[in-house]
């Protein structure tokens, strides 16, 4: 089967376009080599995803035949994709929430409350 069919398949993106993509900017890596999306795979190999800043890596069980539904992904791959690269994601969704730099943009609302408690000490 196709890599890029194969990511289709088992949920990782949602088109199959989306997967060929991919594939072709070098995001898909079938043990440790950058894939085409024409590669074929087979079970037992490593396949490493870069997709939303996280490198996903996993192992290929079973081909499915064709896309299957989310609650029979794991039969058909073993996750080996370690914690601390879903912990990264979560301290960098945090990071761009609150920031945002001084001076720019129109001022939040606690910003304004700032400013307003700012000029009644200083009157």
């Amino acid at each position: 089967m196709r890599i890029d069919k194969y990511l289709w398949c088992v949920r990782y993106f949602k088109t199959r376009s989306i997967a060929t993509t991919a594939c072709k900017k070098g995001h898909v890596k079938v043990n440790g080599d950058v894939a085409k999306p024409s590669r074929d795979v087979f079970p037992t190999d490593n396949i490493e995803v870069r997709k939303d800043q996280i490198n996903y890596s996993f192992t290929i069980n079973d081909l499915p035949p064709n896309r299957v539904g989310a609650k029979l992904v794991d039969i058909y791959r073993l996750d080996t994709t370690p914690k601390e690269a879903f912990e990264a994601q979560d301290l960098l969704k945090y990071s761009k929430d609150y920031y945002r730099k001084k001076g720019t943009g129109r001022p939040t609302k606690k910003d304004r409350r700032d400013i307003d408690d700012y000029q009644i000490e200083n009157e």
